[in-house]
């Protein structure tokens, strides 16, 4: 019989949980089939020789230049999505099959891609490899690279049958990876390129038509299109960077840097909520799905935290809220922020300055909210089997350097795909160090210690290591195949969008339905920054991140530019809206992963979440409703950037008070509405403003301070 300490540890520990699995359930993404062994083995090397590749072009690009690259990439990634994603549905789970069923359980384990895939497969690579293949033509044109150049503007009837083709085949691979929104998308916006003639002469969206020849060529034979920017910056920054956090994940820095943050407040009864939000954020250099790291993140943390005492949807909320900040978060941040830098034609280096502020603003939430509901909750210490921070660092703290050789080079103007490849390098150069060192295996988790494993024949080691850098480039390319299947059929949008005028008529649209509601230029911006922000957020709904910036860039971003506003501002304003749809109900996938890691009820855990980025939801309005926003990004002199950062604090602080209920003790209902103009004046920052917000949250902090020596004094003292 187990004792009531033995019983009730056993009780606080949950069950293990695979994170893989929660991951392909739960992220933006749609889940991926679990290959057979074999077909496994096919796929990681074709991944792998995608990954030689694409680092090949880095150092040593094709003569004929990036569209050219950017033709044989889309060949030969295309197909991978068609073997590695299913056609409908999420898989039948083994453990929901009836045990008498050995032969559909085992089909629900491996779901290995059929013949309508595997022609689906080949049929892509064949057109995607058209516009480059010496195919004999007739005497309109030639074959070849060249000869497809050549006929810009007079396609061949065989060549707008390859763009129809590939333009079907890339809509469902973007259908399989995200669902169906942005492939309907897609088509509104190729019928509209289409009947577009046919709308009524006084309808500002009418324009003369394009007929399928010309929507194609746009498509297949101009940089607007699937070889457009987004596709570009997918296939010359995304994949190095998804190479270089699993490359560091294989080597462990994963567990390094969990570990690490919970050995430096594991003293403090808060301890186990903070370390939870900077675990986040180091885990986001590992993994580039918001997602991903929150599950990744609550597999180690949740544990810890219901030891605590956290409720599962408050953990939950603290999990989504984490991992979504790792988006955010430079030196790496999401995919969207590479198209920022190509859009603006700015280095990636200006844009992680623009994210510094705003990251240490939304951190700066999460810990105000983290150590309230330590005391709402009454959370407890808890022990853990951990070495001192120092000892640790001492021993790990190298994973910490790849992340610094980023930075290094990006900052002596060394391009972004270069340095990260640097980066790369270094981390697996540490990892074979350690093998050789150590001889023992990579683990995850608190239960392994590294002195507790088996040490490994040198011959072993070396093996075990190979296997994980060869699965860490090819894990690298294959997470990025979502990414690449928006990012090309984003090509229709941008491409429609340029030959038609589209996204200057819709921007003025918005201009025009704010401007008829506004009574000065003042509020005009406002309600413009208010329409577009709740747009990209219902669009971030339906579509993924990536795919929400880009949208909203050539829609949104041209009113806003037209209401002079800066492009800088405008570009971080929809990109933080973008990213936060991920924990905005009712979809919220963040929360829903992490709701399927505590066990929480999910609603719950999407409100809880919401509570911990609400600070994040308003502070990027500010960058965008007056020129001091500017300065959140950065941008002015260092007293600029101190003061702004000083009084956003204050309004982040003033929201924390409003969505958690707790000052100094629990709050008044009074004394929470009190803090939401105070935090909303404070965000607008200009003078009158911010003195009216102080004042404001002034008079809730005197409310409550008198209500709490009030409710003191009536308390009647204990006998002693």
């Amino acid at each position: 019989m187990p004792t009531d300490s033995v019983a009730r540890e056993q009780q606080l520990t949950p069950e293990p949980v695979d994170v893989d699995d929660i991951v392909a359930d739960y992220d933006e993404e749609k889940p991926s089939r679990h290959l057979s062994p074999r077909l496994e083995l096919l796929v990681g090397a074709w991944c792998f020789l995608v990954a030689l590749f694409v680092l090949k072009q880095v150092f040593d690009p094709v003569e004929q230049g990036s569209q050219y690259y950017l033709v044989i990439f889309l060949a030969v990634t295309l197909p991978l999505v068609f073997l590695t994603y299913r056609m409908r549905g999420r898989r039948e789970r083994a453990a929901d099959i009836d045990p008498g069923t050995d032969t559909v359980g085992r089909r629900a384990a491996t779901d290995n891609p059929g013949i309508l895939d595997w022609v689906l497969a080949g049929l892509a690579m064949l057109v995607g490899l058209y516009p480059i293949l010496p195919i004999p033509l007739n005497d309109l044109g030639f074959g070849g690279y060249e000869g497809f150049l050549d006929r810009q503007g007079s396609l061949l009837t065989m060549d707008i049958v390859a763009g129809m083709v590939l333009m079907v085949l890339v809509l469902e691979a973007t259908r399989r990876t995200t669902g169906l929104v942005l492939p309907v998308v897609c088509l509104v916006f190729f019928a509209y390129a289409y009947y577009g003639g046919f709308l009524p002469v006084g309808w500002s969206i009418s324009h003369l038509g394009l007929n399928i020849e010309q929507i194609i060529n746009a498509l297949f034979n101009e940089a607007s299109g699937f070889f457009g920017v987004p596709l570009d910056v997918a296939a010359t920054y995304i994949v190095l960077f998804t190479m270089y956090g699993a490359v560091l994940d294989r080597m462990g820095a994963g567990r390094f840097f969990v570990e690490f943050s919970f050995s430096l407040f594991r003293k403090s009864a808060s301890a186990p909520g903070r370390t939870t939000a900077l675990s986040g954020f180091l885990l986001g250099t590992v993994s580039g799905s918001g997602t991903a790291t929150a599950v990744t993140l609550g597999s180690f943390a949740w544990p810890i935290l219901k030891r605590a005492g956290y409720p599962k949807e408050a953990a939950g909320g603290m999990l989504a809220a984490a991992g979504i900040g790792a988006i955010l978060s430079p030196p790496t941040m999401g995919a969207a922020a590479f198209i920022i830098a190509e859009y603006l034609g700015v280095s990636y280096v200006e844009v992680l300055i623009w994210a510094i502020v705003p990251t240490l603003l939304y951190y700066l939430g999460i810990f105000f909210a983290v150590e309230i509901d330590a005391r709402r909750f009454g959370a407890s210490r808890v022990e853990l089997a951990i070495v001192n921070p120092l000892r640790l660092l001492a021993r790990s703290g190298y994973h910490f350097i790849s992340l610094g050789v980023i930075v290094f080079f990006l900052a002596i103007d060394v391009p972004p795909f270069k340095a990260v490849v640097y980066a790369t390098a270094v981390a697996a150069l540490f990892g074979l160090a350690e093998s050789l060192l150590s001889r023992r295996r990579v683990v995850s988790g608190f239960d392994d210690h590294d002195e507790d494993l088996e040490r490994l024949e040198l011959s072993d080691s070396l093996k075990d290591y190979g296997r994980r850098l060869y699965g860490a480039l090819s894990s690298g390319i294959r997470s990025a195949l979502p990414v690449i299947a928006v990012c090309a059929a984003a090509g229709v949008i941008t491409s429609v969008i340029a030959k038609t005028g589209l996204g200057q008529i819709l921007s003025d649209v918005l201009v025009t339905a704010a401007d008829a509601i506004a009574f000065n230029e003042a509020s005009l911006i406002v309600l413009s920054a208010f329409f577009s922000a709740i747009a990209i957020l219902i669009l971030g709904l339906a579509v993924p991140v990536t795919a929400s910036f880009i949208l909203s860039w050539v829609i949104i971003g041209p009113a806003l530019i037209a209401l002079g506003v800066e492009p800088a501002p405008v570009a971080m304003f929809i990109f933080y809206y973008a990213v936060l749809s991920e924990v905005s109900p009712p979809t919220a996938l963040a929360a829903v992963a992490s709701a399927a890691i505590t066990g929480g009820k999910v609603i719950p855990t999407m409100i809880q979440a919401c509570k911990y980025t609400l600070p994040a939801f308003l502070a990027p309005m500010a960058f965008v409703v007056t020129d001091s926003g500017s300065h959140l990004l950065s941008q002015g002199s260092l007293v600029d950037i101190l003061w702004t950062f000083l009084v956003a604090g204050s309004a982040v602080a003033a929201l924390a008070v409003a969505t958690t209920g707790w000052m100094f003790g629990p709050t008044s209902l009074l004394e929470r509405a009190l803090c939401v103009p105070a935090a909303f004046l404070l965000l607008y920052l200009v003078p009158t403003s911010i003195a009216l917000g102080y004042a404001v949250f002034a008079v809730a902090v005197v409310l409550h301070l008198v209500r709490r020596r009030m409710v003191r004094g009536s308390d009647p003292t204990p006998a002693t």
